[in-house]
Order: C-alpha cells, then sequence, then structure tokens
C-alpha cells in the first residue's frame, strides 16, 4: 500500500489550490485523486465554448436533480465538472465573491476566522487582477482577473434602461459592497480561461513530491478509531488503496464530498443502514443544506438590435467572430457564460442587494437542451442572491458510481415565490418602460405581459428556470452539534479528516461561487500547514 502525508480527493477548484500550496514544502507528500480526466478538451479553454463541455460525460458528471414540484416537475440537468479544475474548467468563468456582509455573517454563526477582514487578504492572494494591485485587488496569484473583451449595444442599453431606474453603474463588484450594474470581471487570460487547473497545478505538476492520478472514482474512506487512514478508489475498473499519514482532505465538491462521506459511514444513520454501509458517525446533516442560485430566464424579443441569436444562424458572422478570438483575442468567443451583472434591492429598505442580474444577448427555452432562438432577443436572467428553499444529496447505492439523489426544493418556500414574482417585475419594468429600449420594440417573450401576480409569475418562471451552478452547504461550516465540520473545516467528531470545498460554506454568498471556494482553499491550506506543526 503505498503512502502519502496529504490525500487529496478532487481536483477541482479548491483540490488544485491545495495541491500547489501543500507541495511547495518539499517534506510534503502529496497525492491528488481526480475522477476526471486531464483538461485536453479544447473547448474547456475556448471561454465562448464552456456549453460544449456541459452535458459532455467527457468533462462533467452529467448530473440530473430528482423531479421539482415548482419547476413544472422537470428533472433538472445539473452540471457540475469531471476533469482537472473540477467546475471551474466548465463553469462561465464569472468572477464574484459577494458580499462583505456574507462573511461577517459567516463569522457571527460562530466561526472563528472567516470574517470579511479575515478572507480578503485570501482573496488578494489567489489573484492577478488586470490593473494591478490595490486595497481590494491582488497582482500576481495564479488566477487571473481581466475585464471583458466583448460587448453588444442591446447590452449597454440594459446599463442605461437600469440607470434610469435607479440602478447605478459600478467597475468593481469586488470590493464588499457588490451593488450596482456594470459587465462581469472574468478568470481570463489572454482570451482564455484560467482554471485552477490553468493557474494552480499546471505550473506545480511536475513537482516530486506531488502524485496526481485521473480517472479514480473514490469508492470511500477508510477509518481506524475515528481516525480517516486511507481511501479505497476505482481506476480502469481496479481497486486501489492508498494511505494517509497525515491528514485526507475531502475536496469532491456540494454534491461529491458528502456522498462520498456517507459512503464512507459518515451521515444519516438510517439512510447508511438501508444501503447495509456500517455507520461509523451518525450524521443526521450531512448532504442537507443544499442551496443554490435559482436563475429566473425571462426573454425579449428586440428589434434592430444584433444578438447572439443572429450570429449563430450566420455562417459568415461566425466565421468573423473566429478570425477576432484567433487573430485578436477578442469578440464572443473570450466570454463566458454572461456579459452583465448587476446586484439590486428589491426594496430600497434592505441593507444589501438581494438580488443578481446576469444578462445575455442569446435566448433559449431550455438552458442546455434547446437551440437559440432563430430570432433577435436577450436574456436578463435575474436571481434570490439569499433563497431560503433548502434541498439535499443522498447517496441511493453502496457504490458510488452510481449518482446520488439531488434534490434541490428549488421555489418551496412562500418567501423565495413571493421574491420570484417580485424580481421578474423589476425586470419587465426596466426593459418595458425605459427610454432606452423604447425605439426598439421590446417585446416579452417569456414569461408574457398578461401575467402579474407573484405567485403566478412564480409557477412560470418555474417552467424555465435552471441552475446557475452555485451548490453548497451540504457539509455546514460551524461549531453548533448540527454542523458537519469546525471553523478548520475538520469534520466533527473524526480525525485526520477535512473537507474543503464550497459544501462547508455555513451561508451561500450572495452570487457566483467560484471565487469564494478558491478562498476558503487558500486560507485552508494555511491551516493544515499550522495544525501539522502542531
Amino acid at each position: 500500500m503505498e503512502n502519502f502525508d496529504f490525500i487529496i480527493i478532487g481536483a477541482g477548484s479548491a483540490g488544485c489550490v491545495l495541491a500547489n500550496r501543500l507541495s511547495a514544502n518539499p517534506n510534503n507528500k502529496i497525492l491528488l485523486l481526480e475522477a476526471g480526466g486531464k483538461d485536453t478538451n479544447p473547448w474547456i479553454h475556448i471561454p465562448g465554448g464552456y456549453f460544449k463541455t456541459m452535458h459532455n460525460p467527457n468533462t462533467d458528471w452529467c448530473f440530473n436533480t430528482e423531479k421539482e414540484k415548482n419547476c413544472d416537475n422537470r428533472k433538472m440537468v445539473y452540471p457540475r465538472g469531471k476533469t482537472l479544475g473540477g467546475s471551474s474548467s466548465i463553469n462561465g468563468m464569472l468572477y464574484i465573491r459577494g458580499q462583505s456582509n456574507d462573511y461577517n455573517y459567516w463569522r457571527q454563526l460562530g466561526n472563528v476566522g472567516w470574517s470579511w477582514e479575515d478572507v480578503l487578504p485570501y482573496f488578494k492572494k489567489s489573484e492577478d487582477f488586470q490593473f494591478g494591485e490595490n486595497e481590494f485587488h491582488g497582482s500576481g496569484g495564479p488566477i487571473k482577473v481581466e475585464k471583458i473583451r466583448a460587448t453588444f449595444k442591446v447590452l449597454d442599453l440594459f446599463l442605461d434602461a437600469a440607470e434610469e431606474f435607479g440602478y447605478k453603474k459600478t467597475k468593481d463588484f469586488n470590493s464588499g459592497n457588490n451593488e450596482g450594474m456594470g459587465y462581469f470581471p472574468f478568470t481570463v487570460k489572454n482570451g482564455f480561461r484560467c482554471s485552477t487547473a490553468v493557474g494552480y497545478l499546471n505550473p506545480i505538476k511536475n513537482r516530486k513530491n506531488l502524485k496526481i492520478i485521473t480517472n479514480a472514482h473514490i469508492k470511500n474512506i477508510n477509518f481506524e478509531n475515528k481516525k480517516a487512514a486511507s481511501v479505497n478508489y476505482w481506476n480502469n475498473n481496479n481497486l486501489f488503496t492508498v494511505k494517509a499519514n497525515k491528514e485526507i482532505i475531502l475536496s469532491a465538491g456540494t454534491i461529491g464530498s458528502p456522498h462520498i462521506l456517507q459512503a464512507s459511514g459518515i451521515g444519516p444513520g438510517d439512510l447508511l443502514k438501508n444501503n447495509n454501509i456500517e455507520v461509523i458517525k451518525d450524521h443526521s446533516e450531512v448532504g442537507k443544506n443544499l442551496t443554490d442560485h435559482l436563475m429566473l430566464r425571462p426573454v425579449y424579443k428586440i428589434k434592430n438590435l444584433e444578438t447572439l441569436n443572429d450570429i449563430y444562424y450566420s455562417i459568415s458572422k461566425k466565421i468573423f467572430i473566429g478570425l477576432q478570438f484567433l487573430l485578436l483575442r477578442k469578440g464572443p468567443l473570450t466570454v463566458g457564460a454572461s456579459y452583465v451583472c448587476g446586484f439590486i434591492k428589491s426594496d430600497p429598505h434592505l441593507e444589501t442587494p438581494n438580488l443578481q442580474f446576469h444578462v445575455s444577448p442569446a435566448s433559449t427555452d431550455l438552458l442546455g437542451k434547446s437551440s437559440l432562438h432563430k430570432f433577435p432577443a436577450f436574456t436578463p436572467t435575474i436571481t434570490n442572491v439569499r433563497p431560503t428553499s433548502r434541498g439535499s444529496i443522498e447517496l441511493k447505492s453502496p457504490d458510488t458510481r452510481v449518482s446520488p439523489k439531488i434534490k434541490m426544493n428549488y421555489l418551496s418556500t412562500d418567501e423565495d415565490r413571493e421574491m420570484a414574482g417580485k424580481s421578474l417585475k423589476i425586470v419587465r419594468n426596466i426593459v418595458m418602460n425605459s427610454k432606452a429600449y423604447k425605439d426598439y420594440a421590446p417585446e416579452e417573450l417569456r414569461p408574457g405581459i398578461n401575467i402579474t401576480d407573484n405567485e403566478a409569475l412564480a409557477k412560470e418562471a418555474g417552467k424555465y428556470a435552471n441552475t446557475i451552478f452555485h451548490p453548497v452547504s451540504t457539509c455546514r461550516m460551524g461549531n453548533d452539534e448540527k454542523a458537519v465540520v469546525n471553523d478548520r473545516l475538520v469534520v466533527h467528531g473524526l480525525e485526520n479528516l477535512r473537507i474543503v470545498d464550497a459544501s462547508v460554506m455555513p451561508h451561500i454568498t450572495s452570487g457566483n461561487t467560484n471565487a469564494p471556494t478558491i478562498m476558503i482553499a487558500e486560507k485552508a491550506s494555511d491551516m493544515i500547514i499550522e495544525d501539522s506543526k502542531s
């Protein structure tokens, strides 16, 4: 049996960071296990091709949720990265940290060392900001953050239209106060995706004390007297076991980490017993508290303005944007999931924004399942960044190669449905009643201008709503008895087992979750190094 000091399970947004930082000490022997393959698919690295990596079994786990009652009873596709870099290799590359209040709330819940003041240095450490270092941004870090390299008039007009109603423009969403409207910053370097595999792993992958194994599907973690001791994994249908001298670090993500814990005997006792799994620790909350941002996707037809829909159905325009990318590293192929970002308050009396815009110059029916519409249109997606609905992850079999049961429970609370209706009315007002769009005859294709009741709007929006790929909190951090890990991310009641990924967030951040996940891994690396010395 091969021995390592640290075994990292998952080479995703967090795992690549850990591999880099922990292997910097040549005395540490590190094993990095990744269920997916190498990040060699060219569409991984071309930002505009990110949709080609989703729903592709070579790069995506291709999960599906259970039927969602409030989303037209649909089983929804649920992309998660399955390659080096994990979801940072297939996500929309949108770099948003969230609000300072998010992290101050984490600290208020009792998590020492997780306030905005505590985490900001780690955001800066990870970042190579295009415009250099300042109070809020870092320079020279592994993740390049650049401004957008393309735009459309229909989007410039959206910013102008929003400003008409008091939603001011901003140039920086990452200073702790993200209120305002503007263009997203991207984790892009010279026009190409800058995943954690690109930024953290590639520069150090040949270190002699680091071993990387791809196509390594985790079977379970083995314990000796409540101490995590070794890991079983399949590689090419062969079962291997590796031993950890110091720690096993679980970085398999919000879905993968609780799934592996449950398969290893850590989770709700009845669930484990029903699957003939020996209970190492009966923990009812493993896999619970699943939180995500649901994107509501109103669609507006527009006249006399170019959108990506027009480009998609024009051979000459597609050739042009291809040449733009190849020759200049500009144009739509340099842009990920969305273009315009916005954080606004549904009510002016709120302390901080509770709604986020992702505005794209394109439209389709069901994301990932339908082609773009054959008419010019755009999608001003709106998201409740502080939803109250909670879901769960549960294994279906002791064999982790069987996907777990993913129950999101979107729009399951009165508060979330009410907010869905309110937010769609805000979008409608900006587009339909602004001077900016007046000359372009906007038409509300969806949900439909005739629907005005909040509950009815939520029901209609649910037919086309989708995850915005921000699952968190299934292994929640805290010092209460229901928390899964403590504020040093060690699993309660167990030794030598730490969880480092988005699953540990005690509460979802107000915005996109990739930058916070990288920050968590940076901070965790320091804690692991500190604890290994004691």
